[in-house]
Order: C-alpha cells, then sequence, then structure tokens
C-alpha cells in the first residue's frame, strides 16, 4: 500500500475539485440550448430597458449606508464563533469564571467600537436620506377636472 503525505493528500484534492469543476462546465456546454438572439444579448437592468450609459451617477450615501451595514453584518460573523470558543464550559470551570467575564468584556468592547461608529456616522447626518424635492407639473391637460372626479 502507498502512503500519501499531507502534502499528497491536498494536491489529489485540488486535482479532483478541478477535475470535476471541468467536467461539469464540459458537459453543461454540451447538453444546453444554445440560441443566442439580440434580446438575450441585452443588458438587463431588474426588467427595465436599460436607459443612458452604465456610467451614471449615484448618490454618495447609498454607498456608505451599505458600507455600514456590511460593517454591522461583520459583528454578527464574528460574534458567533467568539460566543462558541468563550462558552466552553471547561474553560470556565478551570479559570473560576475568569474566562467567562474576559471574553463578556472583550465582547462589549467590541461592540461599544461599533456603537461609537454609529454614532459617529448619525451625529454626522450620514445616515439621513436626502429626498429630491417635487417639482410641480407645469403641463395644462386638455382633460377638464370634472372627468377625473368619478375615479377618486
Amino acid at each position: 500500500m502507498i502512503e500519501i503525505s499531507g502534502f499528497g493528500v491536498v494536491l489529489l484534492f485540488l486535482i479532483g475539485g478541478i477535475s470535476f469543476l471541468m467536467i461539469t462546465l464540459l458537459v453543461g456546454k454540451i447538453l444546453r440550448p444554445s440560441r443566442p438572439t439580440k434580446e438575450k444579448q441585452t443588458t438587463y437592468e431588474s426588467g427595465e430597458e436599460p436607459s443612458g450609459t452604465a456610467w451614471g451617477q449615484f448618490n454618495v450615501r447609498f454607498y456608505i449606508i451599505a458600507l455600514i451595514f456590511l460593517l454591522f453584518e461583520a459583528e454578527l460573523v464574528f460574534l458567533f464563533p467568539w460566543a462558541t470558543v468563550f462558552g466552553d464550559e471547561e474553560l470556565i470551570q478551570e479559570t473560576n469564571g475568569l474566562w467567562g467575564k474576559f471574553s463578556m468584556i472583550e465582547t462589549f468592547i467590541f461592540i461599544g467600537i461599533l456603537l461609537i461608529g454609529l454614532a459617529y456616522v448619525w451625529a454626522k447626518g450620514m445616515l439621513e436620506w436626502v429626498r429630491p424635492k417635487p417639482k410641480a407639473s407645469d403641463y395644462i391637460s386638455k382633460i377638464p377636472n370634472s372627468a377625473y372626479k368619478k375615479f377618486e
């Protein structure tokens, strides 16, 4: 029997994963229908016809709010492993509860830093969404206002 080192096992997994991926893509290419049309190859924008160029300007506040959202999502990603590692009963008993106290202090410091950041962003007004002011239309309709009364 041949013994494989740890690096050999990793190499076999890499070769197996890459070959599985290539075979799956090849089978998909062979089996799927290929009927490209002009409509299928156009840009898709949420079911709407694209208008203008793709270089349109966006409000910077959208990106700021998205980054703040990602920041708090990252907080959740870090808190779950923290709870599982620091919730080890054996370590808590071995240290007479010091391990649990340490973990709670660390968690509160982490959340406190995030809350300070949130308070800063809130105080700077970066969470306020600037809404465009509606403009009154100067269009004069040929339909009399009495015609709209039956739809109210």
